[in-house]
Parts: structure tokens; sequence; C-alpha cells
């Protein structure tokens, strides 16, 4: 970390690879013998959720905030049977953690408890001995020690997932029980600094996608001449919008609007990429997480619809309303969650046409048109029939080059926003790891009674 500061006189080896070297007056210990880690869902039986919005929190780590408060709102509701269940094993105390041990893995929480609830089975509860403290333990589970056994023993092709013996196998660095009290405190000032650092970055990225939203929502209502003369659309959503563009649905501009087959292939590690709606956002692709079908599917789904450039692509199930044009210059499919937009370009430019639908005025009109208590869909007609304003097409190419340097602008910000946040979190764990490993020594550390942090935002 640096001469920022001290070291240990003395280190010895702590006999784990994933340990490494500690204080000579430190030990090695496993986290089941400092504490009990339970299991909320032995029998790995999920209860019933309460289709009436009533009941009792079923707590998963996405309903656990930064601060240790649960986020009933998230939390899905299941029987008070669910809750007894539990109660009747253990209970939630104050300084108990919870461990994601399927799925994102990791992630330790120390768990405010409020109010009657359920964990979920993705989940451990880490009880911490009284002679251990907690706040320490929570950021030894957080360190590099513990992600590298993690990533080590974790199984799963699809879906991520530690056993719970392993859990209370996990090796960490044991310091004098005064020396985890200093650590601990160190580090919940010095990463509170960093998180403030992290969350004023993530304010100003959102600030950025709102501006970008509000460039592409004004250029494809307003288009770009201030002194054009404007007419009542007699469209709500639209207001008023240059005088000659021409009122239209999507349906005056696609000679088709289809979705991909209505029932999940089965996948391969390689093949033809099939595409979901969580792969297609409004800035970019994110194919990272895509999924391959073999080449008789792929000429199966073609039956229904290919996909082509030229195409403009819409989710309609789940996160619904985002579109993409096609300029993959590869074959795909997509699933039944995406709309393939086959647009009339004599009509209209499909670039343009993905604008103008990632704009607020046909992104509103599709989140009226989405259905569905659980599973939202936008169906093929409602996509018809939203309603946009259509300028000529020299002017939609020229809206177009406009908005893709305006948008490239942008997303060059908030990009660098993502970049700087990526770097703060590796100086975060970093410093975590650093310090309940004893690389630093932090026992004469004292809180300054006040902190100024000089640190240069991405500017829009």
């Amino acid at each position: 970390m640096g001469g920022k500061y001290q070291v240990y006189s003395e280190y010895k080896d702590s006999g784990h690879r994933f340990v490494g070297e500690i204080p000579g007056r430190w030990t090695r210990r496993i986290v089941g013998s400092l504490s009990d880690v339970i299991d909320p869902q032995p029998d790995h039986r999920a209860p019933a959720i309460c289709n009436d919005g009533q009941g009792f929190p079923y707590i998963g780590i996405r309903d656990v905030n930064k601060d240790g408060t649960l986020n009933f709102e998230t939390a899905r509701p299941v029987e008070e049977s669910a809750v007894i269940k539990q109660e009747v094993s253990f209970t939630i105390e104050p300084n108990n953690i919870v461990f994601c041990k399927v799925g994102t893995l990791g992630i330790p929480r120390i768990v405010v408890p409020h109010g009657r609830c359920a964990l979920s089975a993705t989940l451990v509860l880490i009880k911490v001995n009284k002679d251990f403290n907690s706040q320490y333990m929570l950021y030894a589970l957080a360190s590099n020690v513990v992600t590298s056994q993690t990533n080590y023993l974790a199984t799963g092709s699809t879906r991520a997932a530690l056993g719970i013996q392993q859990i209370r196998k996990f090796q960490i660095p044991v310091p004098p029980l005064d020396q985890q009290e200093k650590i601990a405190n160190f580090l919940d000032h010095e990463t509170a600094k960093i998180d403030t650092l992290i969350e004023k970055q993530q304010q100003l990225i959102k600030l950025l996608k709102e501006k970008r939203q509000a460039v592409i929502s004004h250029a494809v209502t307003k288009g770009l001449n201030p002194t054009a003369p404007m007419r009542d659309s007699g469209v709500g959503w639209l207001g008023e919008v240059p005088e000659h563009w021409v009122v239209s649905r999507i349906k005056n501009v696609t000679n088709k609007i289809v979705d991909g087959p209505h029932f999940s292939p089965k996948y391969h590690d390689e093949g033809y990429m099939f595409i979901s709606a969580r792969n297609i956002k409004v800035d970019r692709w994110s194919l990272d997480d895509a999924k391959y079908v073999s080449e008789a599917d792929f000429n199966e789904f073609n039956k229904r619809v290919r996909p082509e450039l030229g195409d403009v692509l819409l989710t309609k199930g789940g996160t619904t309303g985002v579109a993409r044009a096609v300029d993959l210059d590869f074959p795909f499919q997509v699933w039944v969650h995406v709309a393939v937009l086959k647009t009339i370009q004599t009509m209209i430019d499909p670039f343009y046409l993905a604008y103008v639908l990632n704009g607020t005025a046909c992104y509103e009109q599709s989140q009226q048109y989405t259905f569905g208590a659980t599973n939202n869909d936008l169906g093929l007609s409602r996509i018809a029939k939203i309603l946009f304003a259509r300028p000529p097409m020299n002017e939609q190419r020229e809206l177009r080059l406009q908005l893709d340097n305006d948008c490239k602008r942008f997303d060059t910000l908030i990009t660098k926003g993502i970049s700087s946040i990526g770097l703060m979190q590796e100086r975060r764990t970093a410093l975590i790891s650093a310090a309940v490993t004893g690389k630093i020594d932090v026992r004469n550390w004292q809180a300054p009674e006040t902190s100024n942090t000089n640190y240069k935002e991405v500017a829009p």
C-alpha cells in the first residue's frame, strides 16, 4: 500500500496459500471455529411467494442495504409459515452477517434486524462468537483472502455456488482481539471515505445518463432547427413537433414485427449467438453472457425470423422498451423477449428509429403498453401502436449523425466514470486485504478530527 502505512516488525508463513504471510503474533483459523454458520434453508425448499403482495419479506443479498438495513420494498413476500420455520432454528440478531452462497458469491454484510423476515436459500447467516469482533469478520470475508478461496471452491457452470461446509472451512487471519477492533475501526473510516467518492461518481453517471436521454428525446421530437415552425401533434406523448414532420405508428414504418422462439432451446458452449433482452442496452451491446445454440436450432428459428442489418431489436419481456439497431457482422438469433422490427428503409433510418424508441415519448408508451404482474410483456401488437413524429429521410440522417456525436461524448464520460469507480473499488478491496492480513500496521492509527479528500470528478 505504499509508504503511507507502517508494517509489522515480524512476519511468518501462515501455512495456507490464500492467507499468505501474517504478523508473528497472529494465527490462522477457520470461520466455523469463530462463528456459527447457519444454512437458513437446509432442505433447499423455497417457500411459496404471496401473489397478493402481503406477507413477510424473503431476504436475498440484493435486499440488504450497505448499511445493513433491509429493503422491504425489493424483498419478495412469503407466508408466515416460512418465517416460523426459520425462527424455530435461529434468530437474526445485531451484528450477524449474511454471505451469499449462490449466484453472485460473497458480498458479506452486517444485518440490522427490523421486523420478522425469512432468509433466502442463497444466503448463509454467520453469528460471530462473542469473543471475536464481528466487524473484523465482515472485512475478512470481504478480503481477497476469502474471495480467492471462494473462486477456487465455487462450482456450477450456469450459477456459481458454495456449500455451507466450504464456507465454514474458509481460512482467515486472526489478530489479537484488541487489534481486531483497531483494524475494524480503521477500515470503517477509510472505506467510508471511498464509498462516499464512489457514491458521488455514481450520481454523476446518473446525471450524465439523464442528460443523454434528454438530448435524444429533444432531438427526436423537436429536431435540430430551433426556428422551425411547430404544430400540435395531437398526441400527448409528443406535444408540439416540427410542422413538416408526420405523426406515424411503428407499424407504418415496418414490414413485419416478430419475436424469437417461445421456448428455451438447449444451450451450447459455442455455435450461433442467442441474444436475450439483457444483452441489449441503450448505449451498447452487452454480449459477455450471451448464450449459444446449435446450427439445427438456429436454422429452425430462422423460419420464424432472421435478424439482419437494418433491423431494430426492441426488448419486450422483463426490461421492456430498450431498442438497438442491428450492426452486428455475424449471424445470430433472438429469444421471445426480443422483438425484431423489419424496417422499411425508404421511410425510416433504422439507427434513427432506435433513437426514437429510446426517447422518452416512445419509452413511456412502451411502459404503458407493458402488462403482467410478474413477467412483464410488451406485446407485438402493442409495439405496432407506438406513436412518433417522423421527419423526412434527409433530416433523419442529419439527426442520427448529430445524436451519434452527442451520445459518443456522453458515453465517453460515462465510461470514464465507470472506470473511476472500478479503480476505487479495487483500492477499497486492496486496503481491506492489506489490513486484515497485517500487510499494514494500524495499531497506532487514530481517526483524524477532520478529513479533506482531494478528488477530481469526471466533468460533463
